[in-house]
């Protein structure tokens, strides 16, 4: 006969065996002495430990360390053209003073030092990118970073020639910056933040820049779309021509959280809230803000199981990401306020299986950085997910953070993702993220790495910083949540459309690029550029690359679209207003204000 759906006991033999039961303490009683029943035994996990070593891809010099040149040269050798490699790195300067460095420095490589300012740590020298590996082509120098360095360039001006996610964070150069490749290669960057350039920034060719509360001693030039906010020496407001989009503050703003030395002890710093941030955080003494010592984190390394990592958040830790490739079989969930979570040298998640690989409940003060989260081949609804659906406690106090977070679908590999970052938790910072749905590399093609949406907002009072999403199948960044607003987004629409029929989206040509939902009644947003380079189909047409309700409470100030060498076309800027970009030449069609 064949078993019912649950293999249960049938209620006549329930009650048999109940009887059965109850009658042991009888029998035992009836055959001779008492026999004591031993409890349950309850097995417990040991608690995890806080702190521990830094893993193998911690490199940390001090000033009396032999060979740092060479160490130095070794893992540029290795990380100089890995752009999809499994290589990860930290290389930290303990405080002090350092001769002659060229720390020369690749994919997947972040330099640092360990002083409470970046004047504590002082390099003669350079900290150098540049584009030799790619023929002086510098816009795929990606994912690497320098932080709290103080540096005096051997020349006077340090090269810094990245693209996208390459933060320069809290850095002092002592001379100018120079951020474009040997021979003015094309780049497209780039990120500064909490840091001072005492001589002038050259950004030469690349198209587009956004820095954020620093000081600058001059800014050379602007391409397309140039963008600061709370600039000390910025130039002044002038766009269209040149396009220099100027706030004199930053609304709100938090530093990052770093890894520093106190005596012999590690700990990690966390800044504190600033509201209209204008100019570096460090600059008068001692920065504001909080420690934590390390003996607070679990330091997690490469092979840790998604259980364990979250058994360390439930025991009230804080995670440490060393450099390496986490692969999760569940999700990572962060449920306390105040946690951080903090990755080391472009430590990197992969959900293998389809799950989300982040998610972070609606709590106060959640600080998230320096991770890259690798969309896995088995589609994930979502890869980050800040607050659950439907989130609406205030958190204006204390916000949730996100920072040098980035999400990639396909390079390395497959991988699929609905929607790469949903933030539902109200006044989310999010400062500096690119998240890309991978044009070139490993696991590439229109439905190979499907990823229909990019970043989606639903949370009120979000604040994005630093905006950088690419390449999507539908809408690059949908936001339905109200009194949003966006210092400088990057956008490309994906290369790889077969063809008009595959962006259609119903009677509108292709999905915008940056879409307000009609239901939002006010929403503000300040130096935004699109560009097309539809080269499967170089005739594909972009009805507009921005979206947004005709609404006096929503604001875009700045627009830009461009088509890439004539590769498809804009009809518009923004909904119907703007002018046509047109023929081969890549020239920009701007919108100065909208409405």
């Amino acid at each position: 006969m064949p078993a019912s759906p649950t293999n249960s006991p049938s209620p006549a033999r329930r009650s048999v065996l109940g009887a059965a039961a109850a009658s042991v303490p009888a029998l035992l009683a009836l055959s001779g002495p008492a026999v004591a029943v031993p409890p349950a035994v309850t097995t417990r996990k040991p608690r995890l430990p806080g702190g521990g070593d830094l893993g193998p891809n911690v490199i940390v010099f001090d000033p009396s360390t032999s060979g740092i040149q060479a160490r130095l040269d070794e893992i540029f050798k290795r990380q100089e053209s890995a752009q999809f490699g499994t290589g990860r790195y930290a290389l930290l300067f303990k405080p002090g003073t350092y001769h002659g460095l060229n720390a020369q420095i690749g994919f997947y490589t972040a330099v640092a030092g360990l002083g409470l300012s970046p004047d504590d740590t002082t390099i003669n020298g350079d900290v150098t990118v540049d584009a030799g590996w790619f023929d002086g082509n510098a816009t795929q120098n990606f994912w690497r970073s320098a932080e709290n360095l103080a540096l005096v360039p051997v020349n006077g001006t340090n090269r810094w020639a990245v693209s996208q996610a390459a933060p320069f964070r809290r850095m002092h150069v002592r001379g100018g910056l120079n951020l474009a490749p040997t021979g003015y290669g094309w780049a497209s960057g780039g990120y500064i933040a909490d840091s001072r350039v005492d001589g002038e920034v050259g950004p030469y060719s690349q198209q587009q820049w956004y820095t954020r509360d620093s000081a600058v001693g001059g800014w050379r030039n602007a391409v397309w779309n140039m963008v600061f906010s709370g600039v000390e020496g910025a130039p002044a407001q002038s766009f269209p021509e040149p396009p220099y989009t100027t706030l004199q503050s930053t609304p709100l703003s938090r530093e990052k959280p770093f890894l520093y030395l106190d005596g012999a002890e590690y700990k990690v710093f966390l800044p504190e809230l600033r509201t209209n941030a204008r100019g570096v955080s460090w600059g008068s003494g001692t920065p504001r803000g909080t420690s934590v010592p390390l003996s607070r984190f679990y330091v997690a390394r490469p092979g840790v199981s998604a259980a364990t990592l979250n058994q360390a958040l439930d025991e009230g830790l804080h995670l440490l990401f060393t450099p390496g490739i986490y692969h999760l079989d569940r999700t990572v969930e962060v449920r306390r306020a105040g946690t951080v979570v903090l990755g080391l040298g472009y430590a990197t998640l992969i959900p293998d299986n389809g799950v989300t690989a982040l998610k972070v409940a609606d709590v106060d003060g959640v600080r998230l950085a320096g991770l890259l989260i690798d969309a896995g081949p088995v589609n994930s609804p979502t890869l980050l997910e800040i607050g659950p659906q439907g989130a609406a406690a205030d958190h204006s106090a204390d916000p949730i953070t996100v920072q040098d977070v980035f999400i990639r679908i396909g390079g390395a590999g497959p991988g699929k993702a609905t929607t790469s970052m949903v933030v539902n938790s109200r006044h989310t910072i999010v400062d500096h993220t690119w998240v890309w749905r991978a044009d070139h590399g490993d696991g590439v093609g229109w439905e190979t790495n499907r990823a229909d949406y990019g970043v989606r907002v639903n949370g009120a009072d979000v604040l994005a910083t630093g905006l950088f999403v690419e390449h999507f199948n539908k809408y690059d960044v949908q936001w339905y949540g109200e009194r949003g607003r966006t210092i400088f987004y990057q956008n490309e629409k994906a290369y790889d459309a077969p063809d008009q029929a595959a962006i259609q989206n119903g009677a509108m040509k292709g999905f915008a690029a940056y879409r307000v939902d009609d239901s939002v009644t006010t929403h503000e947003a300040w130096g935004l550029g699109s560009y097309c380079y539809y080269n499967v189909d170089p005739s594909i047409v972009q009805h507009h690359g921005f979206a947004a309700p005709t609404k006096p409470g929503v604001k875009f100030h700045h627009l830009l679209v461009v088509s890439l060498g004539g590769k498809g076309q804009y009809e518009r800027v923004i909904n119907d207003t703007g002018a046509p970009t047109s023929g081969t030449s890549t020239i920009p069609s701007k919108v100065v204000s909208y409405p």
